[in-house]
């Protein structure tokens, strides 16, 4: 009964950090013949509109924290460079401030697309055996009515499409790629922890960065 008990348990509070989860890796790109190196100085570069700057702030602070806990010498380009550092520069330009930073490798976090949707959320009327009430009439009924013509209301979700590659400085070639889909995040702080974690894990399990 003991040994039960404690899968019981054991299952729900798998089930409650699955919920709790609100990023997930939708696919994966790695290049061939990729070995896992430890890289000197990684930039975090975030690409997102500027009316989400704070949101890129986030983001880039997260991931950069999360590469820092690996042993990484990580760096945010809002910290680096600025926010507008790459903007109006050719590719010769952008790389020779790369390097000028002894920046061998770039790990970059894309919002791909944001969407909101409004659902609905029905009122409260399911099925449920009110055992307690069902021997006296006024009881019963009052509770089932309550139930019935409580009204529903609209929720508005939003969804975060997000793409984060790897490139190696020197040789400006692609190692990996990553495509992720958000649901609803509660803010943007638990957006970045999460995002940033998955996506190191992701990188280090696919054996591109040295653990």
């Amino acid at each position: 009964m003991k040994t039960i008990q404690k899968i019981g348990w054991w299952l729900l509070a798998l089930m409650f950090v699955t919920a709790c989860t609100t990023t997930k890796i939708t696919s994966s790109w790695k290049a061939a013949n990729v070995q896992p190196k430890h890289y000197s100085k990684i930039l975090v570069l975030g690409l997102i509109k500027d009316s989400d700057r704070s949101l890129q702030e986030k983001m880039e602070a997260h991931l950069v924290d999360d590469l820092k806990s690996k042993g990484y010498n990580a760096v945010g380009s809002l910290q680096e460079f600025g926010p507008k550092a790459f903007s109006n520069v050719t590719e010769a330009e952008a790389l020779a401030r790369l390097k000028q930073s002894n920046i061998d490798a770039v790990v970059t976090i894309v919002l791909l697309d944001k969407q909101k949707e409004r659902n609905y959320v029905p009122g409260r009327m399911y099925y449920s055996p009110y055992v307690m009430y069902y021997n006296r009439f006024w009881p019963y009924y009052g509770t089932l009515n309550y139930r019935i013509y409580e009204p529903g209301y609209y929720v508005t979700d939003t969804r975060y499409f997000w793409e984060s590659n790897v490139y190696e400085v020197s040789t400006q070639s692609l190692l990996y790629s990553v495509q992720t889909k958000s649901f609803d995040p509660a803010n943007s702080e638990s957006l970045g922890h999460e995002y940033g974690r998955l996506i190191i894990k992701a990188i280090i399990d696919n054996a591109v960065l040295v653990l």
